[in-house]
């Protein structure tokens, strides 16, 4: 099912399907956010859930000894969600288990997602509830791609990702066969560690990983005019950045939890980098904010 939602500057749209952004139109029209082109990338917005990234030889294993196995980020986003609320200016939806999920990830869950329109702005917030009666791990992430050119008169390379902070010059290389990440090897980014100019070339071996995040504000932009989006990360500690490798037009500002498996790290879930645990019964919360400039 399509929904959506409009106020005097946006107009946004949604798909139960993963429970996802599919649209987000300026008062002009303007289209902002990826189309899903699958000559580059069918995906538009996609929650990653329970992990972002990839697993191991798409397994792990738990504390307890109870194994998971699931494909490259998560097991939520090709799942009809349900729809919860749906006002003036906010929807929402959710998902639960069922027998197939438990058989990748066994743990009782609910997943809710929440929007919220604000003028010019969108509020993402997710909600992870544990409904079993064990320590639940899990990691969760964001993957909203905007169109790049936004205008038939631009040129990709036109466009900039600024940083609110100072951020390292060097990121983890991920490895292209395995979807891991090779934390020993640390490559170069062609950046002053604030402004990133956009070219194709910075994609070709895949996205770039901010593991070492220090900003809260990260804003894609034309280098004249300023047109663009911003996103603010709130408590996301990492952002991935990416684009398709044959060139594709458009950039993914992707606000995560949790990385692949890396390459000093072992398969169990709860002890890769950064895994959140939510107690049984109990909620967490995480939201970003995407914004039109």
């Amino acid at each position: 099912m399509k929904y959506s939602l409009k106020n005097d500057q946006l107009e946004v749209g949604f798909t139960s399907l993963g429970g996802a952004l599919t649209s987000i139109k300026n008062e002009a029209g303007t289209e902002y956010l990826w189309q899903g082109d699958p000559e580059y990338w069918s995906g538009q917005a996609p929650v990653l859930f329970p992990i972002c990234g990839s697993l191991r030889n798409n397994r792990a294993v738990t504390k307890g000894g109870k194994e998971i196995q699931m494909p490259r980020h998560g097991i939520v986003r090709k799942e009809v969600f349900k729809l919860e609320s749906e006002k003036e200016d906010s929807i929402s939806f959710s998902i639960s288990e069922n027998d197939e999920m438990m058989g990748k990830y066994p743990y009782p869950f609910t997943l809710t997602l929440e929007y919220r329109l604000e003028e010019h702005s969108i509020h993402v917030t997710y909600g992870i509830k544990n409904t079993g009666t064990e320590d639940m791990p899990f990691f969760i992430g964001g993957h909203p791609a905007f169109r790049c050119p936004l205008l038939p008169s631009e040129n990709y390379e036109d466009y900039q990702v600024v940083f609110d902070g100072k951020e390292e010059r060097t990121a983890p290389t991920p490895d292209l066969e395995t979807g891991l990440v090779d934390m020993g090897h640390r490559k170069e980014v062609a950046f002053d560690g604030t402004v990133l100019p956009l070219a194709h070339s910075l994609f070709y071996q895949d996205g770039i990983i901010f593991d070492q995040l220090k900003s809260k504000k990260v804003t894609l932009c034309h280098k004249e005019n300023g047109h663009g989006v911003e996103l603010e990360m709130g408590s996301f500690p990492y952002l991935v950045i990416w684009s398709a490798a044959n060139d594709g037009p458009f950039l993914a500002l992707e606000p995560w939890t949790g990385l692949s498996t890396c390459s000093d790290e072992n398969d169990v879930l709860e002890e890769k980098r950064n895994a959140a645990i939510v107690k049984p019964g109990e909620e967490t919360r995480l939201s970003y904010k995407i914004t039109i400039l």
